[in-house]
């Protein structure tokens, strides 16, 4: 046998037995999906309030799943935060902060960087009481997706289910795969050393 053509023969299976050892790259299967994603943007957002008691965020996102609008409850622009009442009960409603206090929803809304939010979708931390029914039914939404529902019982949540369904809006709680998504600002670097847990404080 020609001396030459075995040496080739004998680098093209050495080399043929190296790729069949080297395993294939693939995508790493642990991404978020677009739904978690979503309602993570929500959560992250929500840490920006300054909400003693209850830090709620929202994200709009329309048909193309880009993301159209962000918000989280906090003052009204322009108003002194420190001077406003974060108390959740008074003798005097007006010490308390429900008639100051804008929600995530319409902050969001407010916050669009579209021209509108028509048949765009809400992903929220807590469904949406029914003063902010009435701004998602006026804004065009066509469907909210919610984690939390604890206050499903009290009578501004049975309202708003009630002005959803008769301007035919969906809603549906959102289902988690995980139960939290941790950012670490070390995992750029390749190291994980701490963590940051990302989600509201319950009411």
């Amino acid at each position: 046998m020609n001396p030459e053509a075995s040496k080739g023969t004998s680098l093209q299976n050495g080399a043929g037995a190296g790729a069949e050892a080297e395993a294939p790259c693939k995508k790493r299967p642990d991404y978020l999906e677009w739904p978690e994603y979503f309602m993570a943007v929500a959560f992250l957002s929500a840490q920006r309030s300054k909400d003693p008691n209850s830090q709620v965020g929202a994200c709009i996102v329309n048909q193309e799943n880009k993301i159209v609008g962000i918000g989280y409850n906090g003052m009204p622009n322009d108003c002194n935060d420190d001077l406003l009442p974060w108390a959740r009960s008074s003798s005097d409603w007006l010490d308390t902060k429900y008639p100051y206090v804008c929600h995530a929803e319409l902050n969001a809304i407010m916050n669009k960087n579209s021209a509108d939010v028509k048949g765009c979708t809400m992903y929220v931390a807590l469904f949406p009481c029914n003063e902010c029914a009435k701004l998602i039914i006026q804004a065009g939404i066509k469907d909210v997706i919610y984690l939390s529902d604890k206050y499903h019982d009290k009578k501004e949540f049975t309202a708003s289910r009630r002005l959803l369904d008769m301007a035919g809006i969906l809603y549906k709680q959102f289902e988690p795969k995980r139960n939290k998504i941790v950012i670490d600002f070390n995992s750029i670097d390749g190291s994980k050393t701490h963590e940051h847990t990302a989600g509201p404080v319950a009411p």
